[in-house]
């Protein structure tokens, strides 16, 4: 007989127990399988009603980690995803699904749905044809019918705005592109395309916000980073073009375009930005040196010497150099001559109605008009574009501080402490609401009542030079020209 030592019979006296764990454990994941993932599934299926979309996906995780057959786990967790707008999370659940129940009708049609949202025309009529064929039921039939006709028709589109793109005729590519992503609106194509249309007829805005979307619908998108930056630098706002540029770099550290281009506009902001602590700390004529400098920089960028000159008319006016100040500030108000240029072009529409290069003329003018005119609630409150809604609070609540009309006794100057404190007020609204803020971004200012009626790009211009009495290039006055784009 063999001789068994202490230590090995300690742990032969724990096998029965062992052999028990191991019997739980595999009920637990075979015998009573079916009850606990029923058991996520029903408790996911009641969260998602109350509309607590994480914690309803995290039971279809634990569902579909129980079970990786079951369809219906991958059905569920598909629907979460659309519900939190993650429609690149549902469609490989989607495609699960179909893999494991090819008769599941509704997920077929729900995948074809997504698949037309995201511009793949031939997989989203594959889908709708596989659905008609399947026995659907009349509700799917008719949708199933109604989005293969649609998704006909956006490829006859499609079609027609590469053309029109082809032959640089980018009005009409950008009407057809407006239709097709209407539809397709996860299509980074087509908003890529749209975006370069606007490029090309000014709509700068407009473009900045496709591109924005491209950036988030397409993974590592570095060329819409890049384009990104390059309009915000076009458009005299070095700070977005700067963050723009960077978000770039970190997709790509190595991206050619993108370095050097931020060598460039992070030599320019570094400029600025001294040139501004120079006004602050009153050090008027270094600052006056200092946009010299800059524009020395960057000569070919029209905005950026705008801005500059009108830092030195400010410059020159606050440091009592009126000879230099009249000259200075007699080019910023060159400005002016769009107005002229806008009526100038109106006349020339009523002649010639249908010509092209007046009515782009014409819209380039008003445009450029209504940009030198806005409101830019960053600079209201002192804070940079890339500031924090803390900061922007902390800039709000001093700032309100010091102009509460309640502080002036002077009726000049508590008429002029109530509209700086509205100004204060509304700059806050705008910045501390994202979708406020995004809107404001990309050159649409939400507290003016004409850019919410959405009515397309056309602004007549009634006035005349009448308007511009009172400017006082030296003072507050009616009037505050800004150069840069909101």
């Amino acid at each position: 007989m063999v001789a068994i030592s202490p230590v090995a019979h300690k742990l032969l006296s724990y096998v029965p127990f062992l052999l028990v764990l191991i019997d739980l454990r595999y009920e637990g994941v075979n015998g009573r399988k079916d009850g606990g993932v029923e058991n996520h599934l029903e408790m996911g299926k009641k969260l998602l009603a109350a509309g607590q979309l994480a914690d309803a996906l995290s039971h279809f995780h634990a569902a579909v980690d129980g079970d990786p057959k079951n369809y219906m786990a991958y059905y569920r967790r598909a629907t979460v995803y659309l519900a939190m707008g993650k429609s690149k999370s549902a469609l490989p659940d989607l495609s699960k699904v179909i893999e494991l129940k090819p008769d599941f009708t509704s997920a077929r049609l729900q995948r074809g749905n997504l698949l037309l949202k995201h511009g793949k025309l031939d997989e989203a009529e594959s889908d709708f044809k596989k659905v008609l064929k399947s026995n659907p039921s009349s509700r799917e039939e008719q949708e199933a019918q109604s989005q293969l006709k649609k998704s006909d028709e956006i490829q006859r589109l499609v079609a027609q705005a590469q053309s029109d793109f082809t032959r640089r005729d980018y009005g009409s590519a950008a009407s057809h592109l407006d239709i097709i992503i209407d539809t397709c609106v996860w299509d980074a194509d087509s908003r890529e395309m749209r975006a370069e249309c606007f490029i090309q007829l000014g709509e700068m805005g407009k473009a900045i916000s496709d591109l924005k979307a491209t950036s988030k619908l397409k993974s590592d998108n570095t060329q819409a980073f890049y384009k990104l930056s390059t309009i915000y630098y076009n458009l005299g706002d070095h700070e977005m073009s700067l963050n723009e540029v960077r978000e770039c770099l970190k997709l790509d550290p190595d991206h050619k375009q993108c370095f050097s281009h931020y060598k460039q506009v992070k030599k320019l902001n570094k400029q600025i930005q001294a040139a501004e602590e120079l006004i602050q700390q009153e050090k008027y004529s270094d600052a006056v040196s200092k946009y010299e400098s800059i524009m020395k920089t960057e000569p070919n960028v029209p905005q950026f010497i705008l801005n500059a000159k009108e830092r030195m008319c400010h410059c020159l006016s606050k440091d009592q150099q009126p000879a230099k100040a009249i000259s200075v500030c007699s080019e910023v108000l060159k400005n002016c001559v769009l107005f002229a240029a806008i009526k100038d072009f109106e006349s020339a529409k009523e002649h010639s109605e249908n010509d092209r290069q007046i009515k782009e003329g014409l819209e380039r003018a008003q445009r450029l008009l209504k940009q030198s005119q806005k409101r830019d609630y960053y600079k209201i409150l002192g804070v940079k574009r890339t500031a924090q809604k803390k900061e922007i609070l902390k800039a709000y609540r001093k700032l309100a501080q010091q102009w509460h009309p309640d502080n002036f006794q002077d009726a000049e100057e508590k008429k002029k402490a109530e509209k700086k404190f509205i100004d204060i007020a509304q700059a806050k609204e705008v910045l501390t609401d994202p979708e406020m803020r995004s809107k404001f971004d990309q050159g649409e200012d939400p507290m003016d009542p004409e850019s919410q009626q959405g009515g397309g790009h056309h602004h007549h211009f009634h006035g005349g030079w009448e308007n511009f009495q009172g400017f006082n290039p030296f003072g507050s006055g009616p009037f505050n020209f800004k150069f840069n784009f909101n």
